[in-house]
């Protein structure tokens, strides 16, 4: 018995019956081993010895596979054909080595782009060793992200708090986020005119033709710059005559796409199906494993991390083929379509992904398949057919007309194509990020020196507009070009900016957060080099060199670590105040925004002699006054309407907001973070008074009219007609209330605090004691039963630990399971009974009998005082 060792269970389950008996399939689920999360995984004082761990599940696991291989004839390693794919055979194999049980087995490692019959059946006659110069990239890798995350991420929780974490490829896909917001923020608006005619021809087919030349000046997009010299010309030109000057038409070839690429994938499948990068990893991942048809478990693409274009001769033959019986010889171009990547630091070994039998139509598989699995094979199918068909034929035709006034001439152009053969079109058409139409309408057969009639004149205003945020299709495109990352990890990448909060989807498109901003300013900062895109992608050549065998990781490391381990220690002496100044510098124009006034976007708005500055507090940065304690004027980092107060995030930041003064005491009034939440207090005497924030009151909506309110506290509503004495209103445990005389009674809202009047307390409290209520703690009645045989209501209610039935002193809890709704008088008195009969209920308070002193007190008897323990004395020095 041979034991195969892959990652998934279901990768397991399909090569099992593909290999049949003889052969024993067992999965790993994913890596085994990785660094644990502390200081120390890596030593790079150890020439970078690194220590791994396995987990409880992994553990299990591989003692599974110990078992299974002791009474094996051979190990076979056969996880995915990639670095992580060897990695984890590496990984494997150190485990069973030194759990002893290898002996002298024979282990092979075999690899296979394709989960089909034949693929598997093929590599397992073509076994070979683990590839060490792979594994050494994968180590390299590994290292390098530990040692970059572990020693990086405390200098951030230092000196930033509130930052969580940086990273090799995470800080710079950040900063490519970042640099286009502040490149969006800088955009200045320039105002142009566009000129455009509405033409006829003499057989009434209209032309729309924009004005490119004016009296032998010729025009860009941004030449008509103000509206007054746009309505001059337009006047000119309804003044003019229009000749056709010349027709040209050239063919033009639109050449398809080659088939997907991990990163091509994940970008076409966020336009074309909306799906994020991770989703479509977890789709392809399933589509490549195998999914159940008729019976049969079949893998239906090729490895989906790669970032290779070639195809197996076998498959391009096998596309040939169907593209000609299904399209017709047309569409099938005289030889094979061979591509090459484009990406910078492109490894070719692996295929692209294809369906690893394109004569399984989308539609015969559909019903096999979810929704999403469907819709990305046939994205998977169709491109692959594509990429092998012949072009698209497109004529292109540029119209020049002459338009002659009494004061010059000037010249409109049209602009149009013909598709004279689709190609692969008919099938298959990229997806484009900005949704422009790239060829223009069709136009009307015009011969040089036709007369055309004029329909009418647009002059029409624009803008220019800043460059579009980042998606993450476009996102993963920009840091394929600049070789930041492999294809394997942009997925996780996109997650983890995410899941950091350093980035939000806003339609789409990624938009950095306040936190991802300061972080990519303290890196630009003090680890300018580390956050560079050429040193990033230059750090990726070296790691794609070590898995070809031209270097040695360790060397690699070694360099790596000389000099960022001095850039690090460069920053143990750095003050917080150096990091504000230059956070200051680098985030101004975002954290200090011009003002309308003209004035200095960083003069205190409420002291005007203090300056503004980012502060760091224990949750994070909010911006102050350089004048604090004096002056406690704060607000929430990118809010730059200088308000003060009313600043959530500044309350989180430095734990107090200075709302104003109280008019009538002159003292301050405070928006403070306690323990049991946001409260407000006025002043900052030895017992000054405070009031909580209601439920639903928001710390960002406070205002200093509304804390005064709130310290107002209890209000005495008026005094109550048939006793005289005063009721007042207030808020409590249990919400907004009314009271007078230890009577309590709830209100509907914390509005009515502060409104309501003494006719409406009045009739709050009589419904109250009617209903036999003192204790402002008993809630209001769900359902009134009826009479109690010795008299007084029977009611439902509902309580802290569930519903249940009253009458008068006695409370009787609900069985489990029972619907208050639903309860009758008659089982309320049984379970009133009952709670009688075991003494349920408040009891009068008795006197207790002389001399009964070792008797149990009444509940309302209160306790003697406790004698005063003597102080213990001191221990001895």
């Amino acid at each position: 018995m041979d034991v195969v060792i892959v990652e998934s269970p279901a990768k397991a389950k399909t090569i099992n019956k593909y290999l049949g008996p003889g052969y024993q399939v067992l999965a790993s689920y994913g890596h085994v081993r990785d660094l644990p999360s502390k200081d120390g995984s890596v030593r790079p004082d150890e020439d970078f010895e690194m220590s791994w761990d396995v987990d409880a599940k992994s553990r299990k696991r591989l003692s599974d596979i110990a078992d299974a291989v002791k009474s094996a004839d051979r190990l076979i390693l056969a996880t995915d054909p990639d670095r992580e794919g060897e990695a984890i055979s590496w990984h494997v194999l150190q485990v069973l080595q030194s759990k002893k049980v290898l002996r002298d087995k024979p282990v092979s490692r075999v690899v296979f782009n394709a989960i089909t019959k034949q693929a598997v059946q093929d590599a397992m006659k073509n076994p070979r060793t683990i590839d060490e110069p792979l594994v050494d990239a994968y180590l390299a890798r590994r290292a390098l992200d530990y040692l970059v995350g572990f020693t990086l991420s405390p200098v951030l929780w230092r000196k930033l708090p509130g930052a969580r974490s940086a990273g090799r490829v995470q800080s710079v896909a950040l900063r490519l986020v970042c640099d286009r917001e502040a490149e969006i923020e800088r955009f200045k608006p320039q105002e142009y005119w566009s000129i455009t005619a509405f033409l006829k021809s003499a057989q009434r087919e209209p032309v729309t033709a924009r004005l490119v030349e004016i009296d032998g000046r010729k025009l860009n997009r941004l030449s008509i710059g103000e509206g007054g010299e746009a309505n001059r010309i337009k006047a000119r030109l309804e003044a003019a005559q229009f000749t056709v000057a010349s027709v040209e038409s050239k063919p033009h070839k639109r050449h398809p796409q080659p088939p997907f690429t991990t990163s091509t994938l994940q970008q076409e499948a966020q336009r074309k199906l909306g799906f994020d990068a991770s989703r479509t990893m977890q789709i392809a991942q399933r589509l490549y494993e195998g999914v159940e048809i008729r019976g049969e478990p079949v893998g239906l693409i090729t490895y989906m991390r790669t970032d290779g274009v070639d195809v197996a001769p076998e498959a391009l033959a096998a596309t040939r083929r169907l593209i000609g019986s299904e399209y017709g010889e047309r569409y099938l171009p005289a030889a094979p379509r061979r591509y090459h990547a484009k990406a910078k630091n492109a490894q070719e070994a692996h295929e692209a992904i294809r369906p690893t039998d394109l004569q399984r139509l989308p539609a015969d598989v559909e019903r096999f398949l979810d929704r999403d699995q469907a819709r990305l094979y046939e994205l998977i199918w169709k491109r692959m057919m594509a990429s092998q068909m012949e072009s698209a034929e497109i004529e292109r035709t540029t119209i020049d007309i002459d338009a002659r006034d009494p004061h010059g001439r000037g010249t409109v152009r049209a602009t149009g194509s013909v598709i004279r053969f689709d190609g692969f079109l008919t099938l298959y058409q990229e997806g484009r990020d900005d949704e422009e139409d790239e060829e223009g309408g069709r136009l009307p057969r015009l011969a040089a020196g036709e007369t055309m009639s004029r329909d009418r004149i647009e002059a029409e205003q624009h803008f220019t507009e800043p460059p579009p945020r980042y998606t993450e299709a476009s996102l993963i495109k920009k840091m394929e070009e600049l070789g930041i990352g492999r294809p394997s990890t942009y997925a996780q990448t996109m997650t983890v900016l995410r899941d950091r909060d350093y980035v939000r989807l806003d339609k789409k498109r990624l938009v950095p957060e306040d936190k991802g901003r300061l972080v990519t300013s303290f890196l630009e900062a003090f680890f300018r080099r580390y956050v560079e895109y050429d040193f990033t992608a230059d750090l990726e050549e070296q790691l794609d060199r070590i898995s070809a065998g031209e270097l040695s990781w360790k060397d690699v490391l070694r360099d790596f670590w000389r000099d960022f381990q001095a850039a690090v220690e460069e920053t143990r002496e750095l003050r917080v105040s150096d990091v504000l100044e230059a956070l200051n510098e680098l985030l101004g124009e975002h954290v200090f925004p011009p003002r309308e006034d003209g004035g200095d976007p960083r003069a205190c708005p409420v002291c005007g002699s203090g300056r503004l500055s980012l502060k760091l507090g224990k949750f994070g940065a909010f911006i102050g006054c350089s004048n604090y304690p004096e002056c406690r004027y704060t607000r929430q980092l990118g809010d730059g309407n200088g308000e003060p107060g009313g600043a959530e995030g500044a309350l989180a930041a430095n734990g107090t907001v200075d709302l104003g003064e109280d008019p009538v005491s002159g003292l301050h009034v405070f928006l403070k973070s306690g323990r049991f939440g946001p409260y407000v207090q006025l002043g900052e005497n030895e017992k000054p008074k405070r009031s909580s924030l209601p439920k639903g009151w928001s710390p960002d909506e406070l205002t200093l009219e509304k804390a005064l309110m709130l310290l107002s506290l209890p209000r005495e509503v008026g005094l109550h007609p048939e006793t005289g004495k005063p009721i007042s209103a207030g808020l409590g445990r249990y919400g907004p209330f009314v009271e007078h005389a230890g009577t309590y009674a709830n209100l509907d809202s914390i509005d009515e605090v502060f409104t309501v009047g003494a006719n409406r307390a009045v009739s709050l409290l009589a419904e109250k004691q009617a209903r036999g209520g003192r204790n402002r703690s008993a809630p209001a009645a769900l359902k009134e039963l009826g009479e109690h045989p010795d008299g007084g209501p029977v009611t439902v209610r509902s309580g802290r630990y569930g519903p249940y039935v009253s009458h008068g002193k006695v409370n009787a809890t609900l069985p489990k399971g029972t619907d208050p709704e639903a309860i009758t008088l008659e089982q309320a008195l049984a379970l009133i009974a009952e709670k009688e009969s075991k003494g349920g209920g408040k009891k009068p308070a008795r006197k207790p009998a002389a001399g009964a002193a070792g008797r149990t007190k009444s509940r309302s008897a209160k306790p003697a005082p406790a004698k005063a323990a003597k102080p213990k004395s001191k221990a001895k020095a």
